[in-house]
C-alpha cells in the first residue's frame, strides 16, 4: 500500500481553517504515478470529511482502513478483478461505492462491460475539468451515478450505420425460461431470460437509457419487457418487481440467478 503525502496543516483543517474530524476514506485502486498529488489535494480540500487512500490493486483493498470507505475508485484497466473481489470488497466496505476512473471517456470499456460488472456505479474520465470531476465525486458519494456520454457513441454509430454487430440478435424473442427443479411453479418461473436480465439490470438501480444500452434494445422495448415483468411477478411498480428479485437471489431458489445477481445464461449475449 502507498499513500501521496498530504501536508499536515490539511489534515488537521477544513477549508474554511477550523479543525475538521476525518470520518471517511476515498479509496483509489490504481498505480502511483495514475492521480497527481494536486487532485489529492484538491479532493480532500472539496470534501473535508474525507481522507484519500492509494493502493495499486484491488487485492490490496481488501483490507481495512482507519475510517470507513465510502468510494473507491478503479484504474479501468482492473474492471476484470472487480467481480473476483467484490465479495470480499462487500464485506470489508459494504458502505462504498465503486466507480472507475480512466483517462478519458473513450477508452478502456464499453458501456456493456461497465451495466453488467457488480457493484459499479459509472465511469469517471480524468481529463474532465478539476470543478466538473470533482462535481462527477460529489454525486457519487451521495448514491449516484454517472457515465460519460462518449460510452454510448459505438451504439449510435451501429444503429446508424444499421449495423448492431454482435448484438444485433438481441431483439429477438427470447425463448422460456425452463422450469425449477422441483417441478414447483411460481410467477417468478414465468420469466423469460431476457425478462431475468433486464429484471437484474433493475434490481441494481439502473434506469431503462442505460439498460436499453448496454443490451443494443429500444428504451420502447425495455419498457414492454419491463411491463410483462410487473404483470408476471404481480407486482404494482419496478421497485416492487426489484424486491421479488432480491427476495428469489438471496434464497438460492432460482438456480439461473446468481449469488452476485447476474443472470448466467444472459451473460453469453453480451460478449
Amino acid at each position: 500500500m502507498y499513500r501521496v503525502a498530504i501536508p499536515s496543516a490539511r489534515r488537521a483543517n477544513g477549508a474554511d481553517g477550523s479543525a475538521q474530524k476525518t470520518c471517511k476514506t476515498l479509496l483509489i485502486v490504481a498505480p502511483a504515478d495514475f492521480v497527481s498529488e494536486s487532485l489529492i489535494f484538491a479532493i480532500e480540500r472539496e470534501f473535508h470529511w474525507i481522507t484519500v487512500e492509494q493502493v495499486p490493486t484491488l487485492a490490496d483493498a481488501c483490507v481495512g482502513f482507519e475510517a470507513p470507505v465510502s468510494l473507491i475508485l478503479v484504474e479501468a484497466k482492473q474492471l476484470p478483478q472487480v467481480a473476483a473481489q467484490s465479495e470480499r470488497l462487500a464485506l470489508l466496505h459494504p458502505s462504498a461505492q465503486v466507480m472507475l476512473i480512466q483517462e478519458d471517456g473513450r477508452q478502456e470499456v464499453s458501456i456493456r462491460d461497465v451495466v453488467t460488472a457488480r457493484n459499479v456505479r459509472g465511469v469517471l474520465p480524468m481529463n474532465l475539468k478539476l470543478d466538473v470531476w470533482l462535481s462527477v465525486v460529489r454525486l457519487v458519494l451521495r448514491g449516484g451515478e454517472y457515465f460519460p456520454l462518449s460510452l454510448f457513441e459505438p451504439i449510435v454509430e451501429r444503429r446508424r450505420a444499421g449495423v448492431l454487430g454482435p448484438i444485433a440478435n438481441l431483439e429477438a424473442p427470447s425463448p422460456k425460461a425452463p422450469v425449477a427443479q422441483d417441478g414447483e411453479t411460481d410467477d417468478f418461473d414465468e420469466l423469460t431470460e431476457r425478462e431475468l436480465q433486464i429484471l437484474a439490470m433493475v434490481a441494481r438501480g439502473l434506469q431503462n437509457k442505460l439498460i436499453a444500452a448496454a443490451l443494443g434494445l429500444s428504451e420502447h422495448t425495455v419498457k414492454i419487457h419491463l411491463h410483462n415483468i410487473i404483470t408476471k411477478l404481480g407486482a404494482h411498480n419496478r421497485t416492487e418487481a426489484a424486491a421479488v428479485y432480491h427476495k428469489r437471489r438471496d434464497s438460492g431458489g432460482d438456480r439461473r440467478v446468481s449469488s452476485d445477481g447476474v443472470v448466467p445464461h444472459a451473460q453469453h449475449t453480451l460478449s
